[in-house]
């Protein structure tokens, strides 16, 4: 931390930076042997509370705001990389009940992260290492801060804890939607803008964008939006209204766990029918083509022709799958009409062969079979488009954007977004996927197998303020999609990630030199490369997270050192005596 800085709790802090993938070697003491690894909604999904016992209560959390039931819980990040047992957590219902937890957690030196669906990666809540009965608090989002009522015809009061799912249906009851969406629709609002979460879209050719609607991250949306933040007058912490006009508001837009968000207001626009057009049979060789190819079949010339497009290509396949989103007002003859999300069964429950695989490889060490797993992964998925008559869907914007439930593969995931202009993606696109298909043959040339999942490949817009229609709104600070101030032409961001299942060996040093060539191919001269923050960066030949350099020097400078240094003011100024924050976030603000 910096030199004087006051913070709530002491330097002999327990919350130490660990990761849970610093093995590459499983043992017999092995978390994901010891599970035998398939990582399901079953063993992960559920984290249950139990009751406090008053007298305890009493004795390790004196004078706690007694109209707030406390429980014990267990901290589980989405693929269990991150796990912290018996620690205090409680479910505020109301925001007046979390200013009364905050003040609490303020004046006994303990910490406040707030959870809402843990579907993340990174130590933003939650360090690995964390102990029983460590000083810090859980704070459940999602029980009691689900409040939705329209604001306005076109704005949306939304409590954080609500989910996706739940605002996306209560939208499309009030013909409203927004333009795209991460595809988890268990992600609670809160979690969603701390992150600056994003699904994939930019404009087709000749598409306008339309009122109440933005091609960024769901961030770049917010209108207003009311934090627990201290108040010096008051000597306390309290709740205060910002408005996107505000220079703090930009701070709090995506603050990565740094501050406490109870409700927001949200710009939105009139909803939207989309066709989703599935497709396996294109090559990679094909699809990433270097710019100029012959052939029209290509990665951005569908982004040109639809302007919604994700390619899920699979470890040792030669056929990714490819999504294509498309702003279809009447059914097409050959769309199956869809009523209701998450369409692809077989993607999200998983099938029998690909789960023997994947426990014959996590309990037998068996990571050879990577290449037999891509496979079965790239089957599953062209046979099952066809058996369930999901190659071509049609519906309501959510009913196609929303297609992932906690029930499917968990997996580890690296996360980049490479700022360019439209007319670069395929050469990003083309050159990423050159080095990842040559290192990837490579490792396996030795008998190494990284990488036994998949790659994807998103596309969105950049955050630009002036989609919410509010006179003087900024772009949030610390968003990967802010607009860069040296390259005023970018507009697009390519996003690419690389997900393995944990415990692979060798996982991180291939994940490393993904990141080196990232960081290298596109370090400002037509593309720059920020990382995601709800994923994997970072790495070390041995884990993640942890890398000094791009700790340090990296995430600022790519983000903006202004912008940096800004947003880390606002946010100290907001919570001077770090309640909410924890090793990791001490260490990347350092």
């Amino acid at each position: 931390m910096r030199q004087g800085r006051v913070t709530c709790q002491p330097a002999s802090s327990v919350l130490a930076v660990t990761t849970g993938s610093a093995n590459n070697h499983p043992s017999d003491a092995s978390p994901w042997t010891r599970r035998g690894f398939l990582l399901t909604a079953a063993a992960l999904a559920v984290v249950p509370g139990l009751p406090a016992d008053p007298a305890v209560a009493a004795a390790e959390l004196p004078d706690f705001p007694a109209d707030v039931a406390l429980y014990h819980s267990a901290y589980r990040n989405w693929v269990g990389e991150i796990t912290a047992d018996g620690l205090w957590a409680c479910a505020p219902d109301g925001p007046d009940q979390v200013v009364a937890v905050v003040n609490w957690a303020w004046g006994h030196g303990w910490r406040v992260r707030a959870r809402g669906a843990s579907h993340g990666w990174s130590p933003l809540t939650v360090t690995e290492g964390t102990p029983s009965g460590a000083p810090v608090l859980l704070v459940d989002t999602a029980p009691h801060l689900t409040g939705l009522a329209l604001d306005s015809p076109t704005a949306v009061r939304a409590g954080t804890g609500v989910t996706l799912e739940a605002l996306l249906t209560f939208l499309e009851e009030h013909g409203l939607g927004v333009t795209a969406t991460p595809a988890p629709g268990v992600l609670t609002l809160g979690g969603a803008l701390a992150v600056d979460a994003h699904g994939t879209a930019v404009p087709a050719r000749g598409e306008r964008r339309r009122p109440g609607h933005t091609y960024g991250s769901l961030s770049n949306l917010v209108l207003s939006l009311t934090a627990v933040v201290w108040d010096p007058r008051a000597g306390a912490y309290v709740l205060r209204t910002f408005h996107r006009d505000e220079a703090d508001c930009a701070a709090l837009l995506a603050h990565l766990g740094r501050s406490l968000v109870t409700e927001v207001v949200l710009r939105v626009g009139a909803n939207t029918h989309l066709r989703c057009v599935s497709r396996t049979d294109i090559p990679a060789g094909e699809l990433f083509a270097a710019p100029g190819s012959d052939d029209g079949r290509t990665f951005a010339s569908f982004l040109d022709e639809a302007g919604r497009v994700e390619a899920i290509w699979f470890a040792f396949t030669e056929h990714p799958w490819l999504k294509v989103w498309s702003v279809s007002p009447v059914r097409p003859l050959t769309s199956r009409k869809v009523t209701r999300p998450y369409n692809y069964p077989f993607s999200d429950n998983i099938p029998e062969p690909v789960a023997a695989l994947v426990g014959r490889m996590t309990s037998e060490s068996a990571w050879y079979l990577a290449p037999v797993l891509g496979t079965a992964q790239y089957e599953a998925a062209a046979l099952g488009l066809v058996t369930t008559l999901s190659a071509d869907l049609w519906g309501p914007s959510k009913n196609t954007l929303l297609y992932l439930k906690p029930t499917t593969l968990r997996v580890h995931a690296n996360g980049y977004a490479v700022l360019t202009s439209r007319d670069r993606v395929q050469r990003v696109v083309s050159a990423f996927a050159a080095f990842y298909r040559e290192r990837l043959t490579a490792y396996s040339a030795r008998g190494s197998f990284p990488v036994n999942g998949s790659v994807e490949i998103r596309v969105t817009g950049l955050d630009d303020p002036g989609d919410t229609g509010v006179a003087g709104a900024r772009p949030p600070l610390l968003s990967a999609l802010r607009p860069p101030e040296d390259h005023p032409e970018w507009d697009t961001a390519v996003w690419l990630d690389v997900l393995t299942l944990p415990g692979t060996p060798d996982a991180e040093a291939f994940l490393r030199e993904i990141e080196r060539f990232l960081l290298r191919a596109f370090d400002g001269g037509f593309a720059r490369t920020r990382v995601e923050w709800s994923k994997g960066w970072a790495y070390t030949d041995d884990t993640v997270w942890s890398d000094e350099e791009v700790l340090g020097d990296v995430v600022p400078a790519a983000v903006g050192h202004a912008a940096w240094a800004e947003a880390d003011a606002v946010l100290d100024r907001l919570d001077p005596h770090r309640v909410y924050g924890n090793a990791f976030l001490d260490r990347l603000f350092d």
